[in-house]
């Protein structure tokens, strides 16, 4: 990889990760498109732990209010908002463990394929579209902030979640489209998502960690690290950003884009 492709993937990666637009489907288009030479694995995780490394230093007070909460909770027993807020989060982070280990080798292979990005990208845009209508129409039956989510709808946003495991849903995007549905405001819903995207992250990662090592692949540490700084950076703005404009923005932009982008494939693929 040149440093024009390390740079373009890893800032398309940071971007793309915390917007409801598909991260995994933008790092596979350009290697499809282009016609560039895949990134490979530990390129993927280079950038990822950037993205992680953005979150986790964007939300740090968050965290450490909420691991406070949830140790004072478990010696007195007794719950406060933000230890139940802990408690959903980590509900909600399940089960894309057991769905990732069972169709890992699914969605390594067959599922990477233009066709299915195309089609995931608009059915799961028009899904964004609807939800935040619905949300809009029924603002007077708002559950609240980030920290009111509930345990049943910790449930099904995780079950959501799983969706992102198919290239072009987004996990962003299926986790805030879930949260939308349930009642959520648009900045309620992002920092859920972004909140639930820290072991999503993270385990991924882990997984492709493990991979790497068991693997006999070259690593070219430079490029591993320029990726983990460009991407951490872009990140980082993209949550900032993101979380200062979505209440005025709305996500009608992004469902636009999904749709421009969906169509533009499949001008691809019969062309």
């Amino acid at each position: 990889m040149d440093f024009l492709q390390t740079f373009l993937l890893s800032i398309i990666q940071g971007v793309t990760e915390f917007l409801p637009i598909s991260s995994s489907a933008h790092l596979i288009l350009p290697s499809q498109i282009l016609g560039w030479t895949d990134q490979g694995l530990a390129f993927d995780v280079a950038v990822h732990l950037g993205s992680l490394s953005a979150v986790l230093i964007y939300f740090r007070k968050d965290l450490i209010d909420l691991t406070q909460a949830s140790v004072k909770a478990a010696l007195s027993f007794e719950h406060t908002s933000k230890s139940r807020f802990a408690l959903n989060l980590i509900v909600a982070s399940l089960p894309i463990i057991p769905a990732g280990l069972l169709l890992k080798d699914l969605v390594e292979g067959e599922l990477r394929s233009i066709e299915v990005i195309a089609a995931t990208t608009i059915i799961f845009g028009l899904a964004l579209w609807y939800a935040d209508r619905h949300q809009q129409k029924n603002k007077s039956d708002a559950c609240g902030d980030a920290e009111s989510l509930t345990l049943k709808h910790a449930v099904y946003i995780g079950l959501a979640q799983c969706f992102a495991l198919i290239p072009g849903t987004s996990r962003s995007g299926a986790t805030m489209t879930m949260g939308l549905l349930c009642g959520y405001g648009r900045e309620a819903v992002s920092r859920i998502s972004f909140l639930l995207s820290i072991p999503a992250i993270a385990g991924a990662s882990l997984l492709k960690t493990v991979d790497l090592l068991t693997g006999d692949t070259q690593i070219a540490w430079h490029t591993l690290g320029l990726g983990w700084l460009f991407s951490g950076i872009s990140a980082y703005l993209c949550i900032h950003l993101f979380l200062d404009y979505i209440n005025r923005l709305g996500f009608l932009p992004f469902v636009i884009y999904r749709m421009a982008l969906g169509g533009l494939l499949i001008i691809l693929i019969f062309a």
